[in-house]
């Protein structure tokens, strides 16, 4: 029996870590991929999502209940991604693809350059996202990989529905523009 998230937090409140681990266990997969498509790094998104946790824990006295407690975990996820990438200097690597993914076992029944366009086109995709800005790409992040509603974007970025309809808008029109550029060969800023 899955008990309700609020029970788990009143329970932790109360002295039983173990119903924080089942939180954590709960929503530590779904908050990790929030966050690396935000930061663009595998290894600091677990970082970010430990340090998430953590805090959560330390101010779990302060949740009120007024959302989910997914909701209240992915803004404390989302505002450290935030502070994350205004601290960070551009690193270069040699394969951004494998620091992202690892390496991906090959399909023996494609063509031996189809993993290799298959990669290069995620890449592309992910340079695109990074270069959108916060609020672009935190839109798109929840609306396209997340697959939340509206609604629900709404909610986590405390935004109105109205908002959400056209930051999501303008942020597909850039990430179009900008796969177009890079496509085309022409120096991206």
């Amino acid at each position: 029996m899955k008990l309700d998230d609020l029970v788990l937090v009143e329970r932790t409140l109360n002295g039983d870590t173990r119903a924080f681990e089942e939180l954590v266990l709960r929503y530590q997969d779904r908050l990790y991929n929030a966050v690396v498509h935000t930061v663009g790094c595998a290894e600091e998104a677990r970082d970010i999502v430990q340090d998430s946790f953590l805090s959560a824990y330390s101010k779990l006295a302060s949740f009120q209940g007024n959302a989910s407690f997914y909701t209240w975990l992915f803004r404390i996820g989302f505002n450290a991604s935030i502070s994350y990438r205004r601290k960070r200097r551009p690193v270069l690597t040699v394969d951004p693809q494998r620091d992202e993914n690892g390496i991906e076992p090959v399909d023996r029944h494609e063509s031996p350059e189809m993993p290799l366009h298959r990669e290069e086109r995620v890449s592309q995709v992910q340079t695109a996202l990074s270069r959108l800005s916060e609020e672009h790409r935190a839109i798109l992040v929840l609306r396209e990989l997340e697959e939340l509603d509206y609604e629900r974007i709404s909610e986590l970025l405390d935004l109105p529905v109205g908002t959400v309809r056209s930051r999501l808008h303008r942020a597909r029109s850039q990430l179009k523009e900008t796969l177009e550029a890079m496509l085309e060969g022409h120096p991206i800023d």
